[in-house]
């Protein structure tokens, strides 16, 4: 179930809020998100739903043992099997597969492949879990002691399957105890609409344009380039939408979820871009991967190794493809560059030179991720530059940049803080008549095209 489908909208939500509203007291309202938090995943995995509910006890065992044992050998032993017990959940899910296609590649085996289907979200509410036991093993948080509670917090629908990754200690008094306001109510209905709005609106368009790039058989070199301008902006719309509607969805239900993007197209630097770019996958490597490898607090071949390590594996948690692998390695790549070297020269030029060169590594990076596997990778970065003596341009690349070029030009402004100061100053003095105006209009014009359209993909469903 897409938060972007009308089943969503119109039944599933209204009788989740109804439900929610009549429900007495905090524990009462967190079974309600926990039931219908099930539903939800129910309805895109059936099967699916018993690794959640495994997933919810085993770390709500192990969680109540580290804490009896803290400071002793056995809670060690205990969050070591915690996270032995989730990497391995990820692990044959995700990469199973992808090992044994690895394997016959290189040696030649035919090995069967498992043919398990990837349950939704996995990569998001394993992390989610491993961050809670680290943190109380650690003594950063309580153990929790309700199953119910604890499960909720696994479940909880609005950041189940796409994130942000929100971790125990972001909600965990909110669990216990939390308060519903109007105005709460109406902040998050409008972040829900204006995540809606960009997922609609916008990411749905501009994943018209890669369809008819990758149906094409009239490619060339502008096709590609607007190509990856159109998924570039597809993958941020689309994410940082849902990440939106997710935020939006946990202030109406009394959760203030933390931020995941920040507008980071605005980047003059790869380094800034990734503090703004899905903000709190970033921080969860920082402090369960990075930092305990030492960080920066140590020689300088280990810094580069662990910045390597970091960068492999948030490849490899996008996807279990040498793509995503070689698009994280790559990164890793640029980020010790300007560590090391490029970093004070980048803050010497001018802003809008800095902004071309994020921009171009962006376009070619995402070109990397949305490949089919490395051969894809070498034909789509060919095809940007020409390789293989394909045209400059081609009748179709010219037809579709003349129709897609206003809603190129009006996703990259979008993609800036600039409709966001124009609506503060728009709304700034009649602002309690333009506001619920400006969110009914774009909550029925989301609508509108969702019923209307065909295009309605969710990219993070992949990964």
């Amino acid at each position: 179930m897409l938060f972007s489908g009308a089943t969503f909208l119109y039944a599933f939500l209204p009788t989740v809020l109804f439900l929610y509203a009549a429900a007495p007291g905090t524990k009462a309202k967190n079974y309600v998100l926990l039931l219908s938090s099930l539903v939800f995943y129910f309805f895109g995995e059936p099967v699916y739903v018993l690794l959640l509910i495994f997933s919810s006890i085993s770390d709500w065992l192990h969680s109540l043992y580290i804490e009896k044992h803290r400071g002793e050998r056995k809670a060690k032993i205990a969050l070591i099997s915690s996270i032995v017990i989730n990497l391995a959940m990820l692990g044959f899910f995700k990469y199973t597969d992808f090992l044994i296609g690895t394997v016959n590649a290189l040696f030649g085996a035919s090995i069967p492949k498992t043919g398990v289907p990837l349950p939704i979200g996995i990569s998001f509410f394993t992390f989610q879990t491993m961050s809670y036991t680290v943190d109380v093993y650690r003594g950063r948080a309580h153990a929790q002691k309700d199953l119910g509670t604890m499960a909720t917090f696994v479940c909880l629908f609005p950041q189940l399957i796409a994130g942000p990754i929100v971790r125990y200690v972001d909600v965990a008094e909110e669990l216990e105890s939390r308060k519903h306001t109007l105005e709460n109510a109406a902040l998050g209905i409008r972040r829900f609409a204006f995540g809606l709005g960009k997922k609609v609106l916008v990411a749905n368009v501009m994943y018209e344009v890669t369809v008819f790039f990758r149906d094409s058989g009239d490619k060339s070199v502008l096709f590609y380039w607007l190509y990856a301008l159109a998924f570039a902006l597809q993958i941020y719309f689309d994410f940082s939408g849902y990440s939106d509607m997710a935020i939006g969805l946990g202030r109406i239900f009394g959760f203030k979820f933390p931020e995941n993007f920040n507008y980071p197209y605005i980047s003059k630097s790869v380094t800034e871009f990734w503090r703004r770019w899905h903000m709190t996958l970033g921080g969860w490597f920082r402090d369960y991967v990075y930092i305990p490898l030492g960080g920066n607090r140590t020689t300088k071949l280990k810094w580069l190794r662990n910045i390597a390590v970091v960068w492999i594996l948030t490849g490899a948690w996008h996807g279990a493809e040498w793509n995503f692998v070689l698009w994280g390695a790559m990164f890793g790549v640029l980020l010790i560059v300007e560590k090391l070297w490029l970093g004070r020269a980048l803050e010497k030029l001018p802003r809008f030179v800095s902004h071309i060169y994020v921009l171009f590594i962006v376009l070619i990076s995402f070109t990397v991720f949305n490949a089919d596997g490395l051969s894809g990778v070498v034909r789509d970065i060919g095809g940007l530059f020409g390789a293989g003596g394909i045209p400059l341009v081609s009748a179709e690349a010219v037809y579709y940049l003349r129709s897609y070029t206003v809603a190129i030009a009006l996703a990259v402004v979008g993609a800036t803080p600039l409709p966001k100061f124009l609506y503060g100053k728009l709304s700034e003095a009649p602002k309690t008549v333009l506001e619920p105006l400006a969110t009914g209009a774009l909550l029925i014009l989301s609508t509108a095209l969702l019923i209307d359209g065909s295009f309605n993909p969710f990219l993070y469903f992949r990964f």
